[in-house]
């Protein structure tokens, strides 16, 4: 590996801004309003999905932005935006204060330990409170400055626009604190923030540059990915020829699959960063099976359109119960649903998930023949819940058994083989033909049978009321006795809960 190990002069360098908050308190409304980031409109539900990086600049000072989803299922991709970033922004609503997902990134920023300030968006609304949000975030251990602590807030409406300078201004001068430099000589090497496969282009990534310089060219590795950047743009798709530190930027080039949150490096041969990254991920062999030393298993392929939401619906996958059954990913990858995939479910038994991605048309054909299901989905949460409930169907289902009713034995008639009549009495329920009884002794259970008859006075009956003496013909292979007794009960099939 070709790495910065020489010693050289470092420079100051922009700061890498985290926005963190709860769903729909407006993170991506925030970007747009600080450079017409037109993020909301294209996605799914008008949740963000994808980790994307931004660089704005302001009063000449270049600041780049990553935007991080809101939503529960993502929080791996929060936690690992958090850790490339310099300064956070906690967005929280005017009207709605504190919720899960705000606590949930608080606790990644202290964490972290990187200085943060507080976005109180929202503003517009008539039902805007900021300072009972103030008050809020003191019971989390948040003390703003206008109540006597250390980190900053700023009310704001990014609807409107209001108190985005002054934002803006805040994280520039955290910046100036904070003294943010890095090597603007060398190898590169950064973070890989976003990766997906392009129909034509190929595999496409979004790296952060966090030393040296990255240039068309040069080649690069990951733990899971080598190959020259043939191509590199801008946020904005504007052509770049090179990119320094704290700069996002989208290549092309890379082999295999680049996985977000990794770190990538330059390095002078391609054969050096063929030997660093890890071969591409094939259908796992240990998968492939349905049951193991008595445990079920649920195989499934997964193929999606990006690595940030592959690691995102893996997380929520390891978060369902499994203590019944294990749910397997025979393969779990990026890009269209190809042969292979098909061939990799058919090897499983497993059906195929896509998440925000084609189907190849052979692979259409050949799922068709072979009898596999491809099930396709825009939202996560129906991805997931999907597959819970293939794996409760796989479940089987939990006997319940209720009593019905209980005998005690007063005197025993006749005895023939595994026929017996006795006399008895109802100490609990109606006692019934149609219900299986199991045989109690010293309070042990010591066989099981079944009513053939019941009399009472000499009158065949279909049922004896709780409390009265009637005489009974049973079947068991045990032997009854007096003072035994018989407890009638009713079983039902219940689906089995994961």
């Amino acid at each position: 590996m070709k790495k910065n190990k020489e010693k050289k002069d470092t420079q100051t360098r922009p700061p890498v801004i985290v926005v963190l908050g709860h769903v729909d308190h407006g993170k991506s409304s925030l970007l747009e309003a600080i450079k017409d980031l037109k993020i909301t409109g294209s996605e799914s539900g008008g949740i963000t999905q994808h980790i994307g990086a931004y660089m704005i600049s302001h009063q000449g000072n270049d600041i780049t932005f990553i935007d991080t989803p809101g939503h529960e299922a993502f929080f791996e991709m929060r936690s690992r935006g958090t850790k490339v970033a310099d300064i956070g922004i906690l967005v929280v609503a005017a009207e709605e204060g504190i919720k899960e997902q705000t606590k949930e990134a608080i606790k990644h920023l202290k964490e972290t330990g990187i200085p943060y300030l507080v976005a109180i968006n929202k503003m517009d609304k008539k039902e805007a409170d900021p300072e009972r949000v103030k008050q809020e975030l003191a019971k989390e251990e948040i003390i703003v400055e206008s109540y006597g602590g250390r980190v900053p807030s700023v009310n704001l409406s990014a609807k409107e626009k209001t108190g985005i300078e002054e934002l803006l201004e805040i994280v520039i001068l955290l910046a100036e604190i904070e003294e943010l430099e890095a090597k603007q000589e060398g190898f590169a090497e950064g973070v890989v923030i976003e990766a997906k496969k392009d129909p034509k282009k190929g595999m496409v990534a979004t790296f952060l540059v966090q030393n040296g310089i990255l240039r068309i060219g040069d080649v690069i590795g990951t733990s899971g990915s080598y190959g020259r950047v043939r191509s590199m743009e801008g946020f904005q798709g504007e052509e770049l020829k090179m990119a320094a530190p704290s700069t996002p930027v989208q290549i092309t080039g890379p082999k295999g699959s680049p996985k977000a949150g990794e770190v990538f490096y330059a390095f002078e041969k391609i054969n050096d960063a063929k030997k660093f990254a890890l071969e591409e991920k094939v259908c796992q062999e240990e998968g492939v099976s349905l049951q193991s030393n008595g445990e079920k298993i649920l195989n499934i392929v997964l193929k999606v359109d990006v690595v940030g939401s592959l690691e995102a619906i893996l997380g929520s996958i390891s978060k369902i119960p499994q203590s019944k059954i294990s749910i397997k990913a025979a393969r779990a990858d990026i890009g269209n649903v190809t042969e292979s995939d098909v061939e990799c479910a058919k090897a499983a038994e497993a059906e195929i998930f896509a998440f925000r991605t084609k189907i190849d048309r052979a692979a259409e054909n050949m799922a068709n023949r072979e009898g596999i299901k491809i099930r396709t989905f825009d939202i996560i949460y129906e991805l997931i819940e999907a597959i819970k409930e293939m794996a409760k169907k796989r479940l089987d289902p939990k006997i319940v058994k209720e009593e019905k009713g209980r005998v005690k034995i007063l005197a025993v008639f006749k005895t023939q083989r595994n026929r017996q009549i006795l006399g008895g009495k109802a100490l609990k329920g109606d006692i019934r033909k149609d219900f299986p009884l199991e045989i109690w002794r010293s309070q042990e259970k010591v066989g099981e049978g079944k009513i053939i008859n019941l009399k009472k006075e000499e009158k065949d009956m279909e049922k004896i009321p709780e409390g009265e003496e009637f005489g009974m013909l049973i079947e068991s292979n045990e032997k009854v006795g007096e003072g035994d007794e018989l407890v009638l009960y009713k079983e039902e099939k219940v689906k089995e809960e994961l």
